[in-house]
């Protein structure tokens, strides 16, 4: 037995580590071993007759759980296994709750212990009744243009449209008897930020880096009102070339596909934590990108978004409407429709990751956009001439701008020395930047 995600090894016993016990039970379960060194040495415990003694009662009398407390003896040495089993209660330390997530222990706080008490108790913050709502905040128009997108989808008859709308939230299941549910007033609602903060957009224009902001628009309303408004608005004041997003449904090329965005912002809408920050949209000289509060679920990875993966969204009340609405399918495609639409339009591989407790989403404007502006720096005499290494650098740079020096050598067959070499000197002419660390930031063409 080695030491993994569900295995810790402990020289001697604190009572610090009920708050692994206590992280083990609110996850998938774990074990730890009192009397191994890291390196999985045992190094024999003194004391194993009175922690046997103590340990069930300590881990009783403080998380309220029972676990195996087992005693172990090889070559005369004794060391302790305390095996913990998953929960589906919520278990406390004290008031204070834990989780164990990859190899770590984190306390869970706010948002994150709100979503963890909702998930054990079975439910999801969208399926929560607000009190305060009544059908009068409810706007009519709003369920009017699900309708008519719901029946146009062909995922709905036109029968709903003889249904009232209480009928119609409760056919959607966002009412619980008289009661409205948080996801009626994210979808419908005639003022979400009335009852919830942040049901916003925020779009900003950046010059060269995130301190360049050049002007914003912050959008309000229910998910119906934004789908609509963020489009005209990105279309009208921040994007160069007009696109037709009418519908939300159109397909067409240019500097941005359209598809990538709509799926951006739908994912967001979708699947953001909603007592989190506002959606935040930022639109560079080179780059789109879209960030919305909330990480994936347990057990999914960035990678899988590149490939068919089983949809599980966050909130799944609104996600059906959408998908009753034709925005979504409920087979996990959003994301492959972004990477696609983007490999069709000509344009980089869109990069998802995750930030500051969120997702983003960052696309890319085609290359021959960076490489035109390129060119006319050199034919303008701003730029000496470039030998051809460097040349062959700025496109697989442009291509992949997380691009590592290692790749680079490999792709042009030169050392990682004249690599670093020929960055260098690129930099010096004012060509290129690294924005960010060498881990995990990315090269950008200066324009």
């Amino acid at each position: 037995m080695s030491e993994s995600q569900n295995i810790e090894w402990k020289q001697l016993w604190h009572d610090d580590y009920l708050k692994w016990i206590c992280g083990f039970a609110n996850a998938v379960g774990g074990t730890i071993i009192i009397g191994k060194d890291d390196d999985g040495r045992i190094t024999h415990l003194e004391n194993y007759r009175a922690l046997m003694e103590s340990l069930p009662n300590k881990i009783r009398e403080n998380l309220g759980i029972i676990c195996d407390v087992n005693l172990h003896d090889k070559e005369d040495k004794k060391y302790i296994e305390i095996r913990v089993n998953p929960y589906t209660v919520p278990v406390s330390l004290r008031g204070r709750y834990y989780y164990r997530s990859g190899s770590s222990k984190m306390e869970m706080t706010g948002v994150t212990l709100n979503d963890f008490l909702l998930k054990k108790a079975g439910k999801t913050w969208d399926d929560v009744i607000e009190e305060g709502a009544k059908l009068e905040d409810i706007a009519t128009e709003s369920l009017q243009l699900f309708c008519k997108d719901a029946i146009k989808s062909g995922r709905m008859s036109e029968d709903i449209l003889e249904l009232s709308n209480s009928e119609l939230l409760d056919k959607l299941r966002l009412l619980k008897g008289s009661k409205i549910k948080r996801a009626a007033i994210i979808l419908f609602g005639k003022d979400p930020n009335y009852f919830y903060s942040n049901i916003k957009v925020k779009i900003g224009r950046f010059g060269n880096n995130d301190a360049d902001l050049r002007f914003q628009e912050v959008i309000e309303g229910n998910v119906f009102q934004l789908l609509k408004e963020v489009p005209q608005i990105l279309n009208a004041k921040f994007l160069i070339k007009p696109i037709d997003f009418e519908g939300l449904l159109r397909i067409e090329k240019d500097e941005y596909p359209v598809p990538a965005i709509r799926e951006m912002l739908l994912n967001a809408l979708v699947h953001r934590s909603y007592m989190g920050s506002m959606i935040q949209m930022r639109v560079y000289d080179d780059k789109l990108t879209i960030w919305n509060e909330g990480l994936l679920p347990d057990g999914m990875e960035l990678e899988s978004l590149k490939r068919h993966h089983i949809s599980r969204p966050r909130n799944p009340l609104i996600a059906d409407v959408c998908f009753k609405a034709g925005y979504i399918d409920s087979w996990g495609r959003g994301t492959l429709k972004i990477y696609n639409s983007c490999k069709e339009a000509g344009l980089p591989e869109p990069e998802i990751t995750a930030l500051d407790g969120g997702i983003l989403v960052a696309i890319y404007k085609k290359p021959e956009v960076l490489v035109s502006r390129l060119v006319d720096r050199l034919v303008d005499g701003l730029v000496d001439g470039l030998v051809e290494s460097q040349h062959n650098i700025i496109k697989l740079i442009i291509d992949k701008p997380r691009i590592s020096k290692r790749e680079m050598a490999e792709q042009i067959g030169i050392s990682t020395t004249a690599i670093d070499n020929n960055l260098t000197k690129l930099k010096d002419k004012n060509i290129i930047r690294r924005v960010g660390s060498d881990k995990t930031g990315h090269w950008e063409i200066i324009e």
